[in-house]
């Protein structure tokens, strides 16, 4: 008897550069894997991004969030032109999403994987990073002057609460100035290290490490620590605590030394990159950002408009990706056909049929075939 087959909705902003190549590849990886597990996909695409704004001045509407929020994930390729001035793409489009649908984990894979060298001296690696995704200083909360004083009204939203306030700082003598301000309340540090325990449960790990820089930014990461700390214990999860400067250094000379690394935003956003090049680059560099709602799934690359239309682009990190949704909405099957789909590809082809960042001449339609040719035969 048939199973009867389960389809999922899912939303496509494929974006900019690179992005509408990696994109496709992975939805015919997807699509492959879901054939052989009996799993349909409904996609409605999204046109937003650097075209679509520099065409018609709109950047991510409130009525696209409302039919976004009836998907059962998102998948993302890139954003980010020259042609549009930085920011404008990536704080109303990447950020927006991420604080609109609560996706409050961004998380971050580190993994070795076959043919792909790592620039330290290392056999292998198998690191992630849970990085908390709504607060620090990535919520926009701030201002600057030519003159003394600057003054500012201050809002925020959030799921869980609204932040209202002015401020003003006074110099003497007057001067041009610039302030940036980090928020960490318990509720989010508490959610993000309960989710970063039953991560390092799930790998069957003992412990996890918390970055932090209390020592020299003492309110805000000191909060963090304690209230991290107190979520740990309450999970029955040893916490470390390493100092993020001291973290990268052992990280570069030991990868291995850590399984999960627990974040705040700004420090999981440098740690992740990092890690990305330690691995052999953004290339298989995959990304989720997590919610109870929709959450998104993208590569951690950018949007490489120089390469972009000529073939050489690498679509594994969206292939990984898309491995990572699979695994969020309860595919681990078909997650593991397209994550084993990958490892053997690297592994088993020639030279010359790998991606062009892995120093073969395999375009990027190419590499998707024979990703997706492997998903059945993988998931055996």
């Amino acid at each position: 008897m048939n199973r009867e087959k389960k389809t999922y909705r899912i939303a496509r902003i494929d974006g900019d550069g690179i992005g509408p190549e990696v994109i496709s590849e992975a939805v015919k990886v997807l699509e492959s894997a879901g054939r052989a597990q009996g799993l349909g996909f409904e996609w409605t695409e999204f046109p937003f991004g650097a075209r679509h704004y520099l065409e018609s001045g709109e950047i991510l509407p409130e009525p696209a969030l409302v039919e976004l929020g009836r998907h059962d994930a998102l998948l993302l390729g890139a954003i980010g032109d020259p042609s549009v001035k930085p920011g404008i793409l990536e704080q109303g489009i990447l950020l927006k999403l991420r604080f609109h649908f609560d996706q409050y984990v961004n998380l971050r894979p580190a993994k070795s994987y076959p043919r792909v060298p790592l620039p330290v001296k290392a056999p292998s690696m198998d690191t992630v990073v849970v990085r908390e995704n709504t607060e620090d200083f990535y919520m926009g909360l701030g201002a600057r002057c030519g003159t003394s004083p600057l003054e500012a009204d201050i809002s925020a939203g959030r799921s869980a609460y609204t932040i209202r306030g002015h401020l003003r700082l006074d110099f003497d003598p007057p001067c041009a100035s610039a302030v940036q301000i980090g928020i960490a309340t318990e509720d989010a540090v508490r959610r993000i290290t309960a989710f970063a325990c039953r991560t390092a449960k799930n790998r069957r790990e003992e412990s996890l490490v918390l970055a932090s820089k209390s020592n020299a930014l003492s309110w805000i990461y000191g909060f963090w620590e304690e209230v991290a700390a107190d979520e740990a214990k309450k999970e029955g999860m040893a916490l470390s605590i390493a100092n993020v400067d001291a973290l990268c250094y052992h990280l570069v000379r030991d990868p291995g030394r850590y399984g999960v690394i627990l974040t705040p935003n700004m420090f999981g956003d440098i740690v992740s990159d990092l890690l990305a090049g330690i691995a052999g680059g953004l290339g298989v560099a995959a990304g989720a950002n997590i919610g109870d709602g929709l959450s998104m799934f993208e590569p951690v690359h950018g949007s490489a408009p120089d390469i972009a239309g000529t073939g050489r682009a690498n679509p594994v990190a969206a292939i990984l990706s898309a491995a990572m949704m699979l695994r969020h909405l309860g595919e681990e099957t078909a997650a593991a056909a397209v994550e084993n789909a990958v490892v053997s590809f690297l592994d088993e082809s020639e030279e010359k049929e790998l991606p062009w960042e892995f120093g073969g001449k395999g375009s990027v339609s190419g590499v998707g075939d024979a990703i997706a040719e492997r998903t059945s035969g993988s998931s055996r």
